[in-house]
């Protein structure tokens, strides 16, 4: 059995060398979530990609993370939350080799897929390792610090990969992972200590791992994902579209049978969703995240394709939407812990619908001030108003003792969102084979996924209005108080 590990701090060199090796792994993973929708038209013209190819390279990396990123958690917690971590990390690091010297669209998607798992490792590893290592008194500062740095690489991203798309190669947003990894690989050996669940028994008197659960999610996700895909090539009708559509439904029954089967032990315990709240709340994170995932796909290969600009201006345009996440995220947060979710929720989604209408106005040679500026920005400032206010109702929706499995179940539905979307509004907006290439065909289809994105909004805006209130507070157990008198309105609890 591993000893507990010591109670780092915040201001000892253990306790900062954990935080830097915890922060830069997790870049790492955020890093390559949004530099490669810069990155795509570079790569799709080197390998001739299709529309198609293109969405498995940004959904392959997605259904990996969706499916497996609680049960990544799960390991962690049994055999070591640090030897979980640097998995994690090596097999991150080799993976993104692999997609640097992919010489073909096929190479290029199975190597995005293997770093989408090592991904599913990493990413809880890093939060588990905080909550864990550190002292009661120093954790959320630690958990603090590490959010504010790790959402720096999301803006560094695009900037990074622009600057090595156009300086040296597509290539490079992959190869520059590796020596990031070895200074992650280096600080954890040296400061992160090993830590596991003690009660987790290895010969299954704790909790059971739900690897069935697992692989009905990914087969249900990756089955509705291919069907999406592959319909404007091989038409709604065909064998193989058909069968994989099946197979995304079957497993989705399985699925949730199986869960309800397992109960608490369940990968996705389904007991959570007796919350109306928390379901509610998990749907809306789908709609909303699918809007970004749509806009963010699209906007990248449009202002390249169509606009005429750089990599590096590509991935500057969307700047102002991630300073904005960083400095107005606290605000909103506090805004929503005094007046409740429900306002921010509707209006961020409403602000942010306008500024995707207004992109549709962008063409060849608009100008970023006049033209992208106001749109990016609403849909930015939109976007602030959700974020905080999202995870934190998510978390006061359920008991404390499932915080964790809330905030993982909150981040595989983002990931659900996007990748649905990047599957889905191609085809919605008839965009397909070498589409992508084509500046009328690409601007017609901008346009209206601009529209579908708005809409989706639109849709979340409402949910928000009817359905969403303020959690219950929570006794000193954690556990939420019992309800109040069937009188009382629900957005007054």
């Amino acid at each position: 059995m591993t000893a507990p590990a010591p109670a780092l701090r915040t201001s000892n060199a253990a306790g900062r060398g954990t935080l830097f090796a915890t922060i830069l792994a997790s870049g790492m993973v955020f890093l390559d979530s949004t530099v490669v929708n810069v990155a795509l038209p570079h790569l799709g013209s080197a390998l001739h990609a299709t529309v198609a190819d293109l969405q498995w390279t940004v959904n392959g990396y997605l259904l990996m993370l969706a499916s497996f990123v609680l049960l990544g958690g799960a390991l962690g917690d049994r055999f070591g939350r640090r030897r979980l971590f640097l998995l994690g990390v090596a097999w991150f690091a080799a993976a993104s080799v692999l997609c640097g010297l992919a010489q073909g669209t096929g190479w290029l998607i199975v190597a995005r897929v293997l770093q989408g798992a090592g991904g599913a490792l990493l990413t809880p590893g890093s939060l588990s390792v905080l909550q864990a290592s550190f002292h009661a008194d120093d954790r959320g500062r630690a958990i603090g610090i590490w959010s504010g740095l790790s959402g720096v690489s999301t803006t560094l991203g695009p900037l990074l990969g622009g600057w090595l798309i156009d300086a040296l190669s597509w290539r490079w947003i992959f190869f520059i992972n590796l020596p990031l990894a070895v200074g992650v690989v280096l600080a954890a050996l040296r400061w992160v200590p090993e830590s596991r669940d003690e009660t987790a028994s290895r010969t299954g008197g704790g909790r059971r791992f739900d690897m069935t659960g697992a692989l009905l999610g990914a087969l249900a996700l990756g089955g509705v994902t291919y069907a999406l895909i592959d319909a404007p090539a091989r038409g709604a009708g065909s064998p193989a579209v058909v069968a994989a559509a099946l197979v995304g439904v079957v497993a989705a029954v399985l699925f949730v049978l199986v869960e309800r089967r397992r109960g608490d032990s369940a990968m996705l315990p389904t007991g959570l969703f007796s919350s109306r709240l928390f379901s509610v709340l998990n749907v809306f994170t789908v709609v909303v995240y699918a809007a970004l995932g749509g806009f963010t796909f699209f906007l990248a290969v449009y202002l390249q394709n169509v606009v005429g600009w750089s990599a590096l201006l590509t991935g500057l345009a969307t700047v102002p939407m991630t300073l904005l996440l960083l400095v107005g995220s606290p605000r909103a947060g506090a805004l929503s812990a005094r007046i409740g979710p429900r306002l921010p929720l509707t209006v961020g989604p409403l602000v942010a619908a306008v500024g995707l209408l207004l992109l549709r106005r962008v063409g060849p040679g608009a100008s970023y001030w006049t033209d992208v500026l106001p749109g990016v920005g609403l849909f930015g400032a939109g976007l602030t108003l959700v974020v905080a206010p999202l995870t934190a109702s998510v978390l006061a929706s359920v008991a404390d003792r499932f915080a964790g499995v809330a905030s993982g179940l909150s981040n595989a539905a983002s990931r659900a969102g996007n990748l649905l979307a990047v599957a889905a509004l191609p085809l919605l907006v008839g965009l397909s084979g070498t589409g992508y290439e084509q500046k009328a065909a690409l601007t017609g289809a901008f346009r209206a996924a601009m529209f579908w994105c708005a809409g989706l909004l639109v849709v979340g805006a409402a949910m928000a209005g009817m359905l969403i209130h303020r959690p219950p507070r929570k006794a000193p157990g954690g556990q939420p108080c019992p309800s109040l008198p069937a009188s009382t309105p629900p957005d007054k609890r």
